[in-house]
């Protein structure tokens, strides 16, 4: 591991016990662009840690202290997101800059990283997720590439395994299951359906990426359920 110390950081909130990792891609064209601006004081934005393409691990900010990833965004509830979280940046140039697939280096530094993090601290596997589930209408990342599936079989994070949906149970509107799951629907979807759609193409993106058109056809439904359940029974 490579200290790569940034100044951007700051005291958590009075209080605030880490409970979320979240997972970032840099949608920057390389490392070095990525540690510049991770490090560059007037950017004022930050991680506690970025992993390059070859899997080199940087630490930039002590996990004692609130890194400056999130910016504005809600999950379960929580919108001081910074306070009570880890961000980890993956080198990948983004949704607007050719993204593509993360290497396997890099999913295997991330592994054991992720790993050190989930027992020093406890987060729970509903708190596992990306800046697009905490700020949907702002961000796309990791995106639809990133193999949650992979990590949640080496138990960080949460994947749904099976379809529990049975004939004749109660149907929860897809808004209130997105906000059991823990997407903020108060402020972005109630508005209008474009900002239901960005919501549900987060989750997408998260949860079902084979699927990312925010269509709520029935596939797209039933994973709903599959996640909601599966969050409900997460302690």
């Amino acid at each position: 591991m490579i200290l790569s110390p940034s100044p951007n950081h700051n005291q958590r909130a009075f209080g605030a016990e880490i409970s979320i990792l979240m997972l970032h891609y840099t949608g920057m064209l390389s490392t070095a662009a990525a540690l510049a601006r991770l490090c560059d004081p007037e950017a004022q934005v930050s991680a506690h840690y970025l992993i390059d393409e070859t899997g080199q691990i940087h630490s930039l900010v002590p996990e004692d202290r609130r890194a400056w990833h999130a910016g504005a965004g809600s999950w379960r509830g929580m919108g001081d997101v910074n306070s009570a979280s880890i961000g980890i940046e993956l080198v990948n140039p983004g949704h607007e800059h050719g993204y593509r697939p993360f290497p396997k280096a890099q999913m295997a530094a991330l592994l054991p990283l992720c790993q050190d993090i989930l027992r020093r601290h406890p987060i729970p596997a509903r708190n596992v997720i990306g800046h697009s589930d905490a700020a949907p209408l702002r961000k796309q990342d990791p995106g639809e590439l990133f193999d949650w599936q992979g990590l949640a079989k080496q138990g960080i994070g949460l994947y749904p395994k099976t379809r529990i949906w049975q004939g004749g149970a109660k149907i929860l509107s897809a808004k209130a299951l997105l906000k059991q799951i823990g997407y903020d629907v108060t402020q972005q979807c109630q508005a209008n359906a474009y900002d239901f759609k960005k919501t549900l193409i987060a989750f997408q993106r998260h949860f079902h990426p084979r699927h990312c058109d925010g269509v709520l056809d029935q596939k797209t439904f039933m994973r709903l359920l599959d996640v909601a359940y599966s969050m409900k029974n997460d302690i």
